[in-house]
């Protein structure tokens, strides 16, 4: 982990103070950890990257270190970028700032064949899909105060990747966007874990993702099982990591069985990998 020492002159005075960050440079559609000491008479509100605001959080098994994660939008360019900590001290808004460099991920492009109808749907799904993505992001964009993890996060199989995060997705010859997950090979019937503790937030049949569930791990962090043919668990149960959440299959918008796994972070889709190896190391690391 990198350590940015930054000094800005206020009014009053000279300010010195170290942040921490997990990389100075980073590729679109991952995750950067910010981190930093509480202060006296300091109260941290928030981290602004353009117009888009992260939540700064207390660290889950440190009191005295507070940390926010920002999340690297897909479509983000290659570019420097501003990140402001937004703060007040005795009744006064103030910022610190630190900068970061944006990189292309140089993502592949992958050929799918797929069903005609989950390219381009009637009238009727069509309806059903975007009901069901509000639904989701209504979800993915709220952020539940607390954080459930209390130790490393773990794959929700073992199992060979068959497709990563990122790659352009040509649909029957048509590019439909991206893979906004981590696909692993698995055979109808295959278990699936929780790969943190959680609460399930969704449990149902979707147009797209099939047999879905989501997992909500506290503090605006989302993991995301799709295409599964049973659920082991409902609405609004708690979930302990290593828990079976149910069995892969082949439903939804599909090639073949498979599990697709996916993040997101203060409600944008992330690299759910790169995400758990960056929590993995700054937050939770040497508990199992």
């Amino acid at each position: 982990m990198k350590t940015v020492v930054l000094i800005l002159l206020f009014i009053s005075s000279l300010v010195a103070y170290n942040v921490h960050v997990s990389d100075l440079n980073i590729s679109n559609g991952r995750t950067l950890f910010v981190e930093f000491k509480k202060e006296k008479d300091v109260v941290y509100e928030k981290i602004l990257v353009d117009k888009k605001s992260y939540r700064v959080f207390t660290h889950p098994l440190d009191k005295e270190k507070m940390y926010a994660l920002v999340a690297i939008n897909y479509d983000e360019k290659p570019s420097n970028k501003k990140i402001e900590i937004c703060y007040k001290e005795k009744n006064s808004n103030l910022t610190k700032n630190l900068f970061i460099r944006i990189e292309d991920g140089k993502y592949e492009k992958e050929q799918i064949e797929v069903e005609k109808s989950k390219v381009n749907p009637n009238g009727e799904n069509q309806k059903r899909a975007a009901k069901e993505h509000k639904e989701a992001m209504d979800i993915y964009n709220s952020t539940t105060e607390q954080s459930y993890i209390k130790s490393e996060f773990i794959l929700p199989m073992e199992s060979k990747i068959t497709s990563a995060f990122g790659k352009a997705r040509v649909y029957n010859g048509s590019l439909k966007g991206y893979h906004g997950g981590t696909d692993f090979r698995a055979n109808v019937g295959t278990p699936i874990y929780a790969c943190n503790d959680g609460v399930v937030v969704m449990a149902k049949d979707r147009f797209y993702s099939g047999g879905t569930v989501i997992l909500d791990h506290g503090q605006g962090v989302y993991t995301c099982y799709f295409h599964m043919s049973k659920f082991d668990v409902k609405n609004g149960q708690k979930i302990k990591k290593s828990a079976p959440l149910g069995l892969s299959g082949v439903s939804g918008r599909v090639t073949g069985p498979h599990l697709h796994f996916g993040a997101r972070v203060g409600g944008v889709q992330v690299d759910p990998l790169q995400l758990m190896a960056t929590l993995n190391k700054n937050l939770y690391k040497g508990t199992r």
